[in-house]
C-alpha cells in the first residue's frame, strides 16, 4: 500500500495519477483533509482517508498498512511545519512505512535567507533519525510560481520585483513523476541530488519569455526591497507572507536555487519540460 498525502493538491493529485499509470488503484491510499475532494479518485478504486498532519491520530488510520508513505511539505513554515512534517514523520514509522518519501526542496539548508528552506533542513534531519528508509527530493522551484510573478507583468507590461539571481524552475508533471518512481523503485537513496529543470532563469529572462510568448514588451524593472514589501502590504497581502516573498528573491540572488543538475532528466528518462511549455499555455 503506497499512501499519499496532500492528493487534493497540485502536487500530490498528480503523483497519484502517475502512481496509477504503474501500479494497481487498490495498491494505492490517499491521505487528505477532505475526503469529498478526493471523490473521483475513490471511484476509481483507490483508498480515500481523512488524515490531517495536526491530528495524530487521524494520520494512524490514514496510514495504517503503509509499506511507502509520501509526506507531502506543508503549505505553511517555521516551527509549525516542521512540527507537522515529523507528526508524518513519526506516524508512518509506527505504521510500519519501509519508506518515507518527502517533497523537500533543492534550496533546503539551514543556512538560507528563504525561511523554508530551514524548515526543509530540520525535516530532513528528522528523517534520517526515523529509523526508517527514506528518500527526500530536493525539488527545484516550481514553475508556477514564475506564472504567478508574471501575472500583474501581464497587464501592467512591467515585471517590477527586487534584485534577484538565475532560478532552475521546474514543473510539477516532471515532479510528480520523479516522486512516482521514488514510491514504486529503489532507485533514490537518502536525499537526492537536484531535481531541476535544464536551465536557470532570472527575472530578466522570465520577462523576455514573457514578452516572446505575448508579442507584446514586458520590462525587467527592479524594485528595493522595501518598496517591494511595502507595495503587497498595501494590495493586502500579510506582512509575514510580504517578508517572505522578499526573503526569497534575497536567497535567489545569492544564488541558492541556480544549481541545474541532470539528475531529474535522467530519473524520468526525458528531458524536463522547459519553462517556456509551462508559461506558454496560460499567458494569452
Amino acid at each position: 500500500m503506497i499512501i499519499v498525502s496532500g492528493a487534493n493538491g497540485k502536487l500530490g493529485r498528480a503523483v497519484v495519477e502517475r502512481l496509477l499509470d504503474r501500479v494497481a488503484p487498490e495498491r494505492v491510499g490517499v491521505c487528505v483533509r477532505d475526503p469529498e475532494g478526493a471523490r473521483e479518485l475513490a471511484e476509481r478504486g483507490v483508498r480515500v482517508r481523512r488524515g490531517d498532519f495536526a491530528d495524530a491520530s487521524s494520520l494512524e488510520h490514514a496510514f495504517e498498512a503503509a509499506t511507502r508513505v509520501l509526506v507531502v511539505s506543508v503549505d505553511t513554515h517555521g516551527e509549525t511545519a516542521v512540527r507537522l512534517h515529523r507528526t508524518a514523520i513519526d506516524v508512518a514509522a509506527k505504521a510500519g512505512a519501509e519508506r518515507i518519501v518527502y517533497t523537500s526542496h533543492m534550496g533546503s539548508s539551514p543556512s538560507s535567507l528563504f525561511g523554508p528552506m530551514l524548515d526543509h533542513a530540520a525535516t530532513e534531519a528528522a528523517l534520517a533519525r526515523s529509523g526508517v528508509r527514506f528518500t527526500s527530493l530536493r525539488n527545484g522551484f516550481y514553475a508556477t510560481s514564475a506564472l504567478m510573478l508574471v501575472g500583474t507583468a501581464l497587464r501592467t507590461g512591467e515585471l517590477a520585483v527586487p534584485k534577484d539571481g538565475p532560478v532552475s524552475w521546474t514543473s510539477h508533471d516532471d515532479l510528480a513523476e520523479a516522486a512516482a518512481i521514488a514510491l514504486t523503485e529503489d532507485l533514490l537513496d537518502g536525499t537526492t541530488p537536484a531535481l531541476t529543470g535544464a536551465e536557470a532563469i532570472d527575472m530578466t529572462g522570465v520577462a523576455a519569455l514573457a514578452s516572446e510568448l505575448t508579442g507584446r514588451t514586458i520590462r525587467r524593472v527592479v524594485v528595493p526591497d522595501a518598496e517591494f514589501r511595502a507595495g503587497l502590504v498595501a494590495h493586502g497581502v500579510p506582512e509575514g507572507a510580504a517578508d517572505l516573498l522578499v526573503s526569497m528573491f534575497a536567497a535567489s540572488h545569492q544564488g541558492e536555487f541556480a544549481q541545474v543538475d541532470p539528475a531529474l532528466g535522467h530519473l524520468i528518462g526525458r528531458p524536463p519540460v522547459p519553462l517556456r511549455e509551462v508559461l506558454a499555455p496560460a499567458i494569452p
